[in-house]
């Protein structure tokens, strides 16, 4: 059974698990945009689903995206 997300889930999760922080006060599921602020001060966005099981924990100027093969 999967574990179910909750915005209060999801905020202490980020807050374990790297540097930024989440803006986003509501969940409304996985295919939603979240607004994280970087360590850096940027903001940017991600799903939880590319946060949590991509290792996509920063901006794009921290941590630049993976050239697709």
């Amino acid at each position: 059974m999967n574990k179910r997300w909750t915005i209060d889930k999801i905020k202490d999760y980020v807050e374990k698990n790297s540097e930024s922080k989440l803006l986003t006060t509501e969940y409304h599921g996985f295919s939603q945009k979240l607004l994280f602020k970087c360590a850096c001060g940027s903001n940017f966005e991600k799903t939880f689903t590319k946060f949590k099981n991509n290792h996509q924990r920063k901006c794009d100027v921290c941590q630049p995206p993976k050239e697709s093969r």
